[in-house]
């Protein structure tokens, strides 16, 4: 039975007066238990306090006193209990800001560590780039310093190759000069024999007429060396120009296969001097330099 139920049912059997006084003090209370219906320790005080208001021994307005008691002792629990409602409610929406707040510190935080990492990975992106940047730099300075330096000793090569064929050819110039003055003195001495034959005792004509036919035999022969110098030159300038060419096409490795003899012979061929006292690998360098001289000098000419 609530409270409300057994305050009516004390009412009731009370006098009419004492039960219209009662009805006017509980009234309210009624009320405000209603209000604060979970402070049931109060509401139980009301329920015997009401329950004494009726007529057993003491007088109407007694009990009246003590149902007023009741009622402000109620009110008393109900103000309590509306307090802790409100403290309550008070501390639910403090929870809630500061969970709010916290999901927001969250998020922010959460913002912030992704900005922190992209700005970490760009930096790191970007020192990797210069340094990509500053290796290049290096390695095209350091191509080109090679290349200048391989361009330098091809050029001192390629000046040495040259005066060595400008030298080979004034040799092969010398040699013709040298041929043909020695035709001359051929060509001298058989006139001399023919005179000295003509003039001889017909006892010697026969000798002078063989002595004639040497002369004529060593002209002829002096000739022939002349022509075969001649040749030789010609031939010596061939070699040499195709020996520039192979050696332009295929380097020195070219000359590498051949045999010492051959290499002997193909000096030979050009006018190197000393070629039998030379290793493979001088008669190598010797043929090629020849060679470019003389083709340089087959070209200029």
């Amino acid at each position: 039975m609530s409270v409300l139920e057994r305050t009516r049912t004390g009412l009731r059997e009370m006098p009419s007066n004492a039960a219209w006084l009662v009805s006017r003090i509980v009234k309210p209370a009624g009320a405000i238990g209603g209000a604060a219906a979970g402070a049931r320790d109060e509401g139980r005080k009301v329920t015997a306090v009401v329950v004494d208001a009726a007529p057993v021994g003491d007088s109407v307005e007694i009990r009246a006193r003590r149902a007023r008691d009741a009622a402000g002792r109620a009110q008393e629990a109900e103000e309590r209990a509306v307090e802790a409602a409100r403290e309550s409610k008070a501390l639910a929406d403090r929870a809630r800001a500061v969970s709010e707040r916290g999901r927001a510190r969250l998020k922010e935080v959460d913002l912030e560590t992704s900005r922190h990492v992209k700005q970490r990975v760009a930096e790191a992106q970007k020192e990797a780039e210069e340094l990509v940047r500053r290796e290049r730099q290096d390695a095209e300075a350091d191509a080109n310093e090679r290349r200048e330096e391989v361009e330098e000793e091809v050029k001192n090569e390629m000046s040495e190759t040259e005066g060595a064929a400008e030298e080979s050819r004034q040799r092969a110039e010398e040699l013709v000069e040298d041929a043909a003055q020695a035709l001359a003195e051929a060509r001298r001495l058989a006139d001399e024999a023919a005179e000295a034959a003509r003039s001889a005792a017909e006892e010697a004509n026969r000798q002078a007429q063989q002595l004639q036919n040497e002369a004529k035999q060593r002209a002829s022969d002096a000739e022939a060396r002349v022509e075969a110098a001649e040749e030789l030159r010609e031939r010596a300038a061939a070699t040499a120009k195709q020996t520039a060419r192979e050696l332009d096409r295929e380097g020195t490795d070219g000359l590498d296969t051949y045999k010492k003899a051959e290499l002997v012979d193909l000096a030979a061929s050009i006018g190197i001097e000393k070629r039998t006292d030379m290793t493979k690998d001088e008669l190598v360098e010797a043929i090629t330099q020849a060679a470019r001289r003389r083709a340089k000098g087959g070209a200029r000419s």
